[in-house]
């Protein structure tokens, strides 16, 4: 497994030269440098995320605190091409099954949420390139191996790749309260991908309007939502569960 951090301008440019899969790039405010322009530039041209935070931040990131004023945080392990989840399915002669998650913030859900998706032979995740955790050492402390197994693509635009995932003959459904049939009253067989919304928020408007249906999960206690990790693991299981009776 691979550092999660890159500090120093040098060390960071470097990685942006080689093509590293980068998740987003910290600077610290007020720092100053022609060799830091470079850098941020060459990091929009790639479309990588800028954030400006204190210098504090930097220093409790770094082991050494001589950052230069900039660190890259970059993933623990490879990310895959969207492509390549449904090359997975297709050598397993099976149909697609995809589990996108918009905006999924905390590491621990995301290592949880490949822990299931491994168990229940999902063949790829997708992420957004922004507003989302990324492959780091704690999500594949989480995902307890699976990270190993299950492949991973990131992607600029989460709506945009589910117009594409359409393309291909998936379905794709998507876990809200609002959704008019409870999860295990809808058919979950066939080519398909769920769509698992932020912790806080759930799905974004765009993305909640490109699904096809809308899959809700009972609730008769007094808390009005589950984990977001549970809510696909409850989910999951099910396309399983009605995917090994028809096999």
């Amino acid at each position: 497994m691979s550092t999660d951090k890159i500090a120093g301008r040098n060390p960071v440019m470097e990685a942006l030269k080689s093509g590293r899969e980068i998740d987003k790039i910290l600077v610290a405010k007020g720092t100053e440098g022609g060799s830091l322009i470079k850098i941020i530039g060459k990091a929009k041209d790639k479309g990588i995320p800028i954030q400006y935070v204190d210098r504090q931040k930097l220093n409790e990131m770094s082991d050494s605190n001589v950052h230069q004023g900039i660190i890259a945080t970059v993933a623990a392990y490879e990310y895959c091409h969207i492509d390549d989840i449904f090359d997975a399915a297709n050598k397993k002669g099976k149909d697609p099954f995809i589990v996108i998650l918009d905006e999924i913030m905390d590491p621990h859900n995301l290592g949880s949420i490949m822990r299931t998706a491994d168990a229940v032979g999902v063949d790829g995740i997708v992420i957004p390139k922004r507003r989302s955790v990324g492959l780091t050492s704690t999500v594949a402390k989480s995902s307890a191996g699976a990270i190993e197994y299950v492949p991973v693509a990131k992607v600029s635009n989460i709506a945009q790749t589910i117009d594409r995932i359409k393309e291909k003959g998936v379905w794709v459904a998507g876990a809200d309260m609002s959704g008019e049939k409870e999860h295990y009253n809808m058919d979950l067989k066939g080519p398909l991908a769920l769509v698992i919304g932020n912790e806080g928020q759930g799905m974004s408007r765009l993305v909640k309007e490109k699904c096809d249906f809308l899959a809700k999960l009972p609730m008769v206690g007094q808390v009005s939502s589950l984990n977001a990790s549970v809510a696909a693991a409850v989910l999951m299981y099910e396309v399983y569960r009605q995917r090994s009776i028809d096999s």
